[in-house]
């Protein structure tokens, strides 16, 4: 993984949707240049980690129509502060940072955190991992 300059792609994409671990090869992974090489009609999702992008650049992007519009699930930082202008973009889609919570993850948490308890009070987990192989 490298930072991205340009899109090994026939044209400039549409979308751009992320699901990258933050890790130091991504942090930044998209900046300012590779928003430019965006269609103005594209749209960047990110539901990755916030600072797989560099936060300014896609405010700066929707602000002077590189892109079309976004949709947010994370941030950097974390918590955006209330004078963010991607809080008053009618092109930015936010969501807190829920974008896993589905019944299945839900549930999955609650087995989890059963079992943390379990182990906690000297009783065996209820939903132990199989030993690896």
């Amino acid at each position: 993984m490298s930072r991205v300059a340009r899109w090994d792609l026939p044209g400039p994409p549409g979308r751009v949707s992320l699901h990258k671990p933050l890790v130091p090869e991504t942090r930044g992974l998209i900046h300012e240049a590779a928003l430019r090489s965006m269609k103005r009609s594209a749209y960047l999702i990110n539901s990755a980690r916030g600072p797989v992008v560099d936060q300014g650049a896609p405010i700066r992007g929707l602000q002077e129509s590189w892109i079309a519009g976004a949709g947010l699930d994370v941030y950097d930082p974390e918590l955006l502060p209330r004078g963010s202008p991607l809080l008053s973009m009618n092109n930015v889609v936010l969501s807190p940072h829920m974008a896993a919570h589905t019944d299945e993850t839900l549930l999955r948490m609650a087995m989890v955190g059963t079992d943390v308890l379990a182990v906690i009070e000297g009783r065996p987990p209820e939903f132990p991992m199989p030993a690896p192989r």
